[in-house]
């Protein structure tokens, strides 16, 4: 099994890396593929070094699966002509999240969608991801008629030049930014670029993948998103309304027996998910599951999880998985 990480040496690419080895994929040759500026640099995997290479030798390569994770234009310009070649490729960016021929893959909640042919799979936005593994056995259950979410999403989810705009604004230290504003003691109501109907490319990210993933176009979906000076995690606060009437208890006991979700709800022990908990792990965590004593039908709830983990490598290695599964690599 060839394996090729394109960004093999940014943020998240290190990430696929350490989440590869550490879920024992059958990785039988590593590809790190970065740009031309890295190519030539080593990195590590399972105690041995890997030269970097550019995307072309790593065609030439011929790995059976390319996971990528090197932004958008990267994406568009490079995974067709890996998927030209025959190599499966699981994109990590936002490039081919909403073409109507590609599936965008949670695989606990739709991984039966991928076929054979499916030659670039994409991997959704990290906020979508942590929130749909939560919606799913409740859509089924409950039927969601609409979702308010409100995101506190981690300095790692902008990249390494954001946690060292964190660090050094700590320090006292002046140095490039990656945000036009001090994030250290402060939260940044804007995560991506504004659109013209005054939300953001990331709040609108969340509404488009969720209907998506769920496959139920009738699921009402509003988002704000905000950056916080937290170093590793997303947090959510979401309201969810239902069509059928509920339980709480009941929806405590579906989350629980929900495969990849960990329910952490006790408030009489003060025990709630925080980004903290849920760093370098899998699962997604959830808790304060309480009644929206507004209006019927209406829960409220706390999602947390690893927005590097779950919401990027481990769910792209996941797919591969999947796919692997299937003999289809």
């Amino acid at each position: 099994m060839k394996v090729a990480v394109v960004g093999a040496t940014g943020l998240v690419g290190s990430k696929m890396l350490q989440v590869l080895a550490e879920r024992n994929f059958p990785v039988t040759e590593l590809i790190p593929v970065a740009s031309e500026k890295s190519v030539g640099k080593e990195v590590t995997f399972k105690g041995k070094g890997y030269k970097v290479v550019n995307a072309d030798t790593a065609i030439s390569m011929k790995p059976n699966v390319a996971i990528f994770s090197a932004g958008g234009s990267t994406s568009l310009e490079w995974a067709p002509k890996f998927a030209a070649a025959g190599i499966t490729v699981i994109d990590n960016s936002s490039a081919w999240r909403m073409d109507p021929t590609k599936k965008l893959v949670v695989p606990e909640v739709n991984g039966d969608a991928i076929t054979q042919e499916d030659k670039i799979i994409a991997n959704p936005n990290c906020s979508t991801i942590q929130m749909v593994l939560v919606l799913k056995p409740l859509h089924e259950k409950y039927k969601i008629k609409r979702v308010v979410v409100s995101t506190y999403q981690s300095v790692t989810g902008t990249g390494v030049k954001a946690v060292t705009q964190l660090m050094n604004e700590r320090q006292g230290i002046e140095g490039e930014k990656a945000y036009a504003y001090q994030i250290d003691l402060n939260v940044i109501p804007q995560i991506d670029v504004f659109l013209d109907n005054g939300y953001t490319k990331e709040e609108m990210k969340m509404v488009n993948e969720t209907k998506k993933i769920m496959g139920d176009d009738n699921i009402l979906v509003t988002a704000t998103t905000v950056r916080i000076p937290v170093m590793g995690g997303h947090s959510e606060s979401v309201n969810i309304e239902f069509e059928n009437e509920y339980d709480v208890a009941e929806v405590r006991s579906l989350l629980s027996q929900t495969p990849g979700v960990i329910v952490v709800d006790d408030p009489s022990k003060a025990q709630y998910p925080m980004p903290k908990d849920a760093h370098d792990k899998d699962e997604v965590f959830v808790g304060r599951i309480r009644r929206d004593e507004t209006q019927p039908k209406t829960v409220n709830m706390w999602i947390v999880a690893d927005n590097l983990r779950k919401g990027a490598a481990t769910n792209a290695v996941q797919i591969a998985e999947y796919l692997s599964g299937k003999n289809w690599l």
